[in-house]
């Protein structure tokens, strides 16, 4: 690509200029794929973003060369949105800006990972995303899974001792969730949940909330948030709402949802976060969000979680509506009527933890 060309004004633009085949996902509240031309029209700012988180559109780019497919890069990248949740357009042009010279500048004119550095439009992912996405990249790479997964589906299957699961590696485990659906993964963890230790359900389900667990799968882990309910463990409460938050069953997501609400668990800040940015579809029933209202005003997160974790719901158009019609209801309690007087009363921001 020569400097004198005309510049791409687009992401897209600009790899394709450079031969590259590419690939872009969500990396926001949960790892999904996004359609490149469903990608295009969000990148000129023609499209909000469907799934916005801490006022950012969150990205992976999987790009590769397609004469040889194990030539590949991936950019993290989080672009600013605007009130409409539409993509920046002066923070886009700066970062294709940042990219086109760098690739300019590369050695072969490829784009590669070391194009991202100094860049500030650049993110590292935790170790669950990151795991997470190498797993799924590799399944859409048709690559095989790292070499850590077949031990990980071996102790899963009950080939290895319960005891022996502190030999398991994070990337097998995030290998062996994105493959639920082959080898008869699913079944064997369906087996495994009720004998689990704590420390692999509570490393296993942040894993969980980015595929949509089979029926069977789903039974298991309400069955383990029922025996949860009833603890004072409310990490592991937690964790499973964040395994569960992908069913494709909206009813049976907001009857769940209910439950956890309608116990002393909903007031602390982990569970009432994981259901607002995990569970945020439940949360369009007015019955659930009236419901989450109350814990959340008067829940340990005091009034800086309320104003934030509201905040970051009111991002989204149909969200924003629901939680102002909420706010006029005159059934409200006392200390949701305080809690909204100091919210609409003061500046606040998005939650910062990711």
């Amino acid at each position: 690509m020569s400097a004198e060309n005309t510049l791409p004004d687009s992401l897209t633009d600009l790899l394709r200029s450079t031969g590259a085949a590419l690939r872009i996902f969500d990396m926001g509240r949960r790892i999904s794929k996004l359609p490149l031309e469903q990608f295009r029209r969000i990148e000129a700012s023609l499209l909000p973003y469907p799934t916005p988180f801490q006022h950012l559109a969150w990205l992976a780019v999987l790009i590769w060369n397609p004469k040889q497919r194990n030539e590949n890069a991936v950019w993290f990248l989080r672009l600013p949105l605007d009130e409409q949740g539409l993509v920046a357009p002066a923070a886009r042009d700066d970062l294709v800006k940042r990219l086109v010279q760098n690739v300019i500048n590369s050695r072969n004119g490829q784009p590669d990972e070391d194009a991202l550095k100094d860049n500030p439009y650049s993110f590292t992912p935790d170790q669950s995303r990151m795991a997470a996405f190498h797993a799924l990249a590799a399944r859409e790479m048709k690559s095989p899974a790292s070499p850590h997964y077949e031990s990980a589906q071996a102790w899963f299957k009950g080939q290895l001792p319960l005891e022996q699961w502190q030999s398991l590696a994070y990337q097998g485990l995030a290998d062996f969730v994105l493959r639920l659906d082959q080898d008869g993964n699913a079944d064997a963890l369906c087996e495994r949940l009720p004998l689990m230790p704590a420390a692999v359900l509570e490393t296993l389900c942040p894993l969980l909330e980015h595929i949509q667990p089979s029926d069977p799968l789903q039974q298991a882990l309400l069955a383990q948030l029922q025996q949860a309910l009833a603890t004072d463990d409310s990490n592991r409460v937690a964790a499973l709402c964040r395994a569960l938050s992908n069913i494709r069953d909206e009813s049976s997501k907001q009857h769940w949802v209910m439950e956890v609400l309608s116990s002393p668990h909903a007031r602390q800040p982990e569970v009432i976060t994981v259901i607002a940015t995990r569970c945020e579809s439940a949360l369009l029933e007015p019955r659930v969000l009236s419901a989450f209202l109350e814990q959340l005003a008067q829940g340990e997160a005091g009034q800086t979680g309320f104003s934030r974790i509201l905040a970051e719901l009111m991002f989204m158009p149909v969200h924003r509506a629901l939680i102002l019609q909420a706010f006029r209801s005159t059934e409200r309690s006392e200390a949701l009527s305080r809690a909204i007087g100091e919210m609409l009363g003061q500046a606040f921001e998005a939650p910062r933890s990711h």
